[in-house]
């Protein structure tokens, strides 16, 4: 807003707050200051806020989370640095208005017609020419012309060597709104602060601060949350999510800080009549809606309403938005299967999204809790090859690329995407009792990939929640479900059946009468089978599978014949597993299976996930076998009396930089005098931006006013 970057000087006070003032209300403390926010506000944007701590340390490690902590980058604009920031830029930017306002408007009365002939010398555009008619004729008519082409004019009389009142001045200006720009530029900066810290975490910080009012950092019912973690219906500021499940009222929101929440009370309850959600072709959500009952706590007056996203509704002066969805408490059935034992039978477990069950005796060593985390009824999964993501998915899952990413073919392929629904799906985590949890994700439906094979079941886990799901892939059997493969993964876990499929094996591979060869191949069979079905090493760790293989290889055969040795070593453990597969079905009452393409699929998957499930860190598959869906939906509460402010504020900034960047200030000035028996004029334009325009502008002036070409403007010449 001024020509200089110095601030306002008093010449009252001491020494040190005459310069505090100065630097307060300079230019360039303010631009510092301006930094700083920029700074802070992309450390906002790229590092998420508001997350639990555990969730920093999984991500950045220890270190980096405590620096986090104590610098509140995790809470960058509910930090009381930041919030000292921008109080401190609220007053420079008004102490810089205050000082420049004034001149500004003394300067928009004026039209600087004292100015002299000299001075209009000096100007960059300038014209002199010899008029037809007296002095003040030709003024009156050059004023005449400039207020018809819109330019507040000002005629002044002078005295001149040629007599008294000989001399006239025509002073015009135009674009002054341009320095009107400056001020609502600079006005807004300070009413979009303003607006930011009433509608910020201000005034809950404040409460906390002096108010007694703490954050909450467990779990449980909100019933039991003291009233210490509680605010007041009367908070003029806020802003919280409100769950609220089908059939059900909520009337407290919940205010996310650092280190645990607030619960704020709203002068109303929600209640929640039906959650729509409908998807575009390609899966993607196409409308979130909810249809509710406000039920005001004065009046018990009931209000019906619809809220879909960008279209909240108004209560008290609060306002919902529809923010997102979540599961409201669906009832799931899931069925367990155990691994690594002959003869235990599947079980059922039943529970509730958000809810706990316990497997195993309870207090055991064995034992763990099953936490159910969540429900997805609808998964649309690009299954196209060689996708990199999923547009459909909202989760940003792309499901056929992180499973190929992991554990497929190295090769990649840039293919169509395939977008399709993929069915429900469950996650749940394990927990021992170290409190040691890991978090699955199972599909309760069998996923063709399209690699020309069997349908699988997709059993997904990771240890840590900033890692991507790893899929255990379980092919799919002539009944279209897991039994064929758990009975040969039990099967392989016995002994007795393996030295049967070994006899079996041998038996439709040699000739009987060939008994040195066929104890050969017996020996290998029973090794290699062995050697898959692997041992235990230590506490749940497991040495077997291909891996197992892999290593008996490189350790008992040279390189040079190692791959002919593998090849004959697979083709008799692949053999070993097919009569071993032949012999569970015949246990179960099942017709052979068949010499086909679809067999041999389904044996070369089923090895892959045999080798694989040895390795999967639980003692039992969970499936999902039935569920009853509850919906809830998720709304944003907020009272925010600054938005109004901030809004103004942006108004303002609109027409300030479209004032400054299109409207161009210029001032004109005509002096017309008598000299040597004829009218002379001398004619400048001064502009606060030099442009083409400018020239194009005071060319058509000179004409049009005094009838002659501009003076060409000398280099280095002053304006």
């Amino acid at each position: 807003m001024s020509e200089t970057t110095h601030g306002v000087r008093i010449r009252n006070g001491s020494q040190a707050l005459r310069s505090s003032i100065e630097l307060l209300s300079s230019m360039r403390f303010a631009i510092a200051l301006l930094t700083v926010i920029c700074i802070a506000s992309v450390i906002g944007t790229v590092l998420k806020q508001n997350e639990p701590t555990i969730n920093y340390v999984n991500q950045f490690g220890p270190f980096w989370a405590e620096l986090f902590a104590r610098l509140q980058l995790h809470a960058v604009y509910s930090a009381w640095w930041f919030l000292l920031i921008l109080a401190f830029l609220v007053i420079s930017t008004s102490l810089c208005i205050a000082r420049n306002t004034p001149k500004i408007l003394v300067d928009l009365r004026t039209y600087k017609e004292n100015i002299r002939e000299q001075n209009l010398r000096s100007f960059h555009h300038k014209a002199e020419a010899t008029l037809a008619q007296d002095a003040g004729t030709e003024a009156r008519r050059i004023g005449q012309m400039l207020a018809g082409g819109g330019w507040k004019v000002k005629l002044q009389q002078r005295d001149t060597a040629a007599g008294p009142g000989t001399g006239w001045m025509v002073a015009a200006k135009a674009g002054a709104a341009n320095k009107i720009g400056y001020i609502a530029a600079h006005s807004a900066i300070v009413l979009v602060c303003v607006g930011g810290l009433l509608d910020g975490d201000l005034i809950v910080r404040a409460q906390m601060w002096w108010g007694g009012k703490s954050a909450f950092p467990g779990g449980g019912m909100i019933a039991d949350v003291g009233p210490e973690h509680r605010l007041s219906e009367r908070n003029p500021t806020f802003r919280g999510n409100l769950v609220v499940t089908e059939g059900a009222r909520a009337s407290t929101a919940i205010l996310s800080q650092s280190d645990g929440v607030l619960l704020q009370e709203l002068p109303f309850s929600v209640e929640l009549k039906k959650f729509i959600i409908e998807h575009y072709p390609s899966g993607m959500p196409k409308l979130f809606a909810s249809e509710v009952v406000i039920h005001d706590k004065a009046t018990g007056e009931a209000t019906a309403t619809r809220i879909e996203v960008n279209k909240p509704a108004h209560h008290k002066g609060i306002e919902i938005y529809q923010s997102s969805f979540d599961d409201g408490g669906s009832s799931v059935v899931l069925r367990g299967m155990p691994l690594g034992s002959e003869t235990a039978a599947p079980f059922e477990v039943k529970g509730v999204v958000g809810g706990k069950s316990t497997l195993g005796p309870e207090g055991a060593p064995e034992s763990l809790v099953l936490e159910f985390t969540s429900l997805r009824v609808i998964n649309v999964e690009n299954m196209g090859a060689g996708a990199e993501g999923s547009g459909a998915d909202v989760r940003a899952v792309d499901l056929r690329s992180s499973i190929d990413a992991r554990l497929g073919a190295a090769n990649k392929t840039v293919e169509n995407k395939n977008l399709r629904n993929v069915g429900p799906s469950i996650g749940y985590k394990l927990r021992d009792n170290a409190g040691q949890a890991r978090e699955f994700h199972n599909y309760m439906l069998p996923v063709d990939l399209g690699e020309g094979g069997a349908p699988m079941f997709l059993y997904g886990v990771r240890e840590k929640p900033s890692e991507p799901f790893r899929y255990l892939r379980i092919p799919v059997d002539d009944q279209g479900s897991m039994d064929g493969f758990l009975r040969l993964h039990r099967a392989l876990a016995s002994p007795a059946l393996r030295d049967e499929a070994v006899r079996r094996y041998v038996a439709r591979a040699i000739d009987p009468s060939r008994k040195q060869l066929a104890e050969q191949l017996a020996e290998s069979a029973s090794r290699s089978l062995s050697m898959f079905a692997g041992r235990v090493k230590a506490p749940g760790e497991r040495e077997g599978g291909l891996a197992a293989v892999a290593q008996f290889l490189e350790t008992n055969v040279p390189e040079a014949e190692r791959d002919r040795a593998g090849e004959v070593l697979m083709r008799v453990l692949n053999g070993a597993l097919f009569e071993l597969a032949q012999l569970t079905r015949e246990r179960a009452g099942l017709a052979p299976l068949p010499n086909n393409e679809q067999t041999l699929g389904f044996m070369t998957q089923a090895v892959l996930a045999l080798s694989d499930v040895q390795f999967y860190p639980a003692p039992m598959l969970l499936g999902l076998q039935d569920f009853t869906q509850v919906q809830a939906s998720v709304f944003q509460v907020a009272r925010a009396p600054g938005k109004n402010i901030v809004y103004l504020g942006c108004a303002l900034l609109i027409l300030g930089v479209f004032a400054m960047l299109y409207i161009r200030e210029r001032r004109v000035w005509v002096w017309v005098t008598p000299r040597e028996g004829a009218t002379h004029a001398m004619m400048a334009l001064s502009t606060n931006r030099k442009t083409m325009d400018g020239d194009r502008e005071f060319a058509h002036l000179t004409e049009k006013l005094i009838g002659v070409a501009p003076t060409p403007p000398r280099h280095g010449g002053s304006a």
